[in-house]
């Protein structure tokens, strides 16, 4: 259920995550943005019970596990990240050949 969620998410930013952004950073904004307002829907509210959002005034943060299953969640929600983001790229990939990656700058 939270993993769905937020691969709509990864799905709706394929092509920023080509262009160079990776899933974590859509990760770790999503699950701030969650963790700021008030929960609505079960996903939301999941979240709140399990993962804790510590902030400086900087405007550093990281997120913490609550519980063994909130360090469950967080750690199989970032394995979902860099897997979608292999997956994103090795799509892109199939199309391309060598001679596509050449910078045409003679030595």
């Amino acid at each position: 259920m939270i993993v769905n969620e937020f691969s709509k998410l990864l799905q709706e930013h394929e092509q920023d995550i080509v262009s160079g952004k990776t899933a974590i950073e859509f990760l770790s904004q999503w699950l701030k943005d969650v963790l700021l307002k008030r929960p609505k829907t079960n996903t939301e509210k999941i979240i709140h019970s399990e993962i804790a959002l510590c902030e400086n005034k900087v405007g550093d943060f990281l997120l913490v596990a609550k519980s063994e299953s909130g360090r469950v969640l967080t750690h199989s929600l970032y394995e979902f990240s860099k897997s979608f983001e292999r997956h994103v790229l090795r799509k892109w990939l199939e199309n391309k050949y060598p001679a596509d990656f050449n910078d045409n700058v003679t030595n």
